[in-house]
């Protein structure tokens, strides 16, 4: 699989984001900075989690417009899987590629801490590694995951089984509406969540039940 990670000034996950994908793969993503208006053939465009321009604005606002996500965008459109995490998934919402909004978490504080997440739909290219309904454990650091969307939009990504990943057990950290994770679009190639995959890919983490998110994405490049 050939992967490729988005940089923009604030991001602090890319290491762990590009160390993850290097393992998984067996190859060292591109990285490509956010004045770049091209991206190579890849298999995976990978935006990692952080602060993109200090969270000013809203979350992602700055970065959804930098030169770089029109190149993602045009990947996307194409077919090429492409992952948000945190900041990456703001970002892909600012930029229009999934549905919804982040808004600040619901107790108002930062949350640092390991939520567990129900697989809501096994049959995505992120997801096919897990079974339906299979419970994982996940790591979470954000301010801003609180999943909102409007009544009409919020019934279709449900009944198109956009929805991908929801908190379980009760461990939802930030009050997202039906305790929603993580979704994907309509064409299932794009995945935006809050949760850090990349951070539980191998024992030296704890564990290894992100990993599955990424390998899906290489048994199908393969």
């Amino acid at each position: 699989m050939k992967s490729a990670i988005i940089q923009l000034p604030g991001l602090n996950r890319d290491r762990d984001m590009i160390a993850a994908l290097t393992k998984i793969s067996g190859k060292a993503p591109t990285v490509v900075w956010q004045t770049e208006t091209e991206i190579p053939d890849v298999d995976l465009i990978a935006i990692p989690g952080g602060f993109s321009y200090g969270d000013y604005l809203r979350c992602g606002a700055i970065a959804a417009r930098m030169p770089v996500m029109r190149a993602v965008a045009e990947k996307a459109a194409r077919g090429v899987k492409v992952i948000g995490v945190c900041n990456g998934f703001q970002i892909l919402l600012e930029a229009g590629l999934l549905p919804g909004a982040l808004m600040r978490n619901a107790s108002l504080k930062f949350v640092c801490r390991e939520v567990k997440l129900e697989v809501a739909n096994a049959s995505t290219a992120f997801t096919s590694t897990y079974s339906q309904g299979q419970i994982i454990r996940c790591p979470v650091a954000h301010h801003d995951g609180n999943f909102q969307a409007d009544s009409e939009t919020l019934k279709r990504i449900e009944g198109e089984g956009q929805v991908v990943f929801r908190y379980a057990e009760g461990t939802n950290p930030n009050g997202s509406i039906n305790d929603i994770a993580g979704i994907i679009n309509d064409a299932g190639n794009v995945l935006g969540l809050m949760p850090h995959p990349e951070n539980l890919i191998e024992a030296a983490h704890g564990g290894d039940d992100g990993r599955g998110i990424f390998a899906g994405v290489l048994e199908r490049a393969a």
